[in-house]
């Protein structure tokens, strides 16, 4: 067993370019908080292995999301609301015009920069 607090957990930078807030795991799942400041979109990517439940905390912003059969889905990512991304799902998001703060839970528990490809084609140009 282990507790984390946010604001002193290890952090990383996603593949996507996001700063990742690493909090706890457990065998089959972790938890993470992904940032983007205001303003910041994302790299698209897909995770290959993993797939993840997102929960936004704070901030306002859009996700785009292409299920590997069917039409792109463009969501609004706005407090409250909760989504999922499927594997082999690819996905970007961006942060509008306040910081963007998601818990996401990642199952199995992310093992590395491996568990995403990114890709070279997106909803929105690279704004990091």
């Amino acid at each position: 067993m282990n507790t984390v607090h946010v604001d002193e957990a290890e952090q990383a930078t996603a593949p996507d370019g996001s700063l990742v807030h690493l909090l706890t795991s457990v065998g089959g799942a972790g938890t993470a908080v992904f940032e983007l400041q205001a303003g910041q979109v994302a790299r698209p990517v897909r995770h290959p292995r993993v797939e993840e439940c997102w929960y936004v905390l704070s901030g306002r912003g859009r996700m785009w999301r292409r299920p590997v059969i069917g039409d792109a889905i463009l969501t609004d990512l706005v407090p409250g609301v909760s989504l999922s991304i499927p594997r082999d799902t690819s996905f970007q998001f961006r942060a509008d015009e306040e910081p963007l703060r998601i818990l996401g839970v990642t199952s199995p528990r992310w093992s590395g920069q491996e568990d995403a490809e990114v890709l070279d084609e997106g909803a929105w140009p690279v704004n990091l």
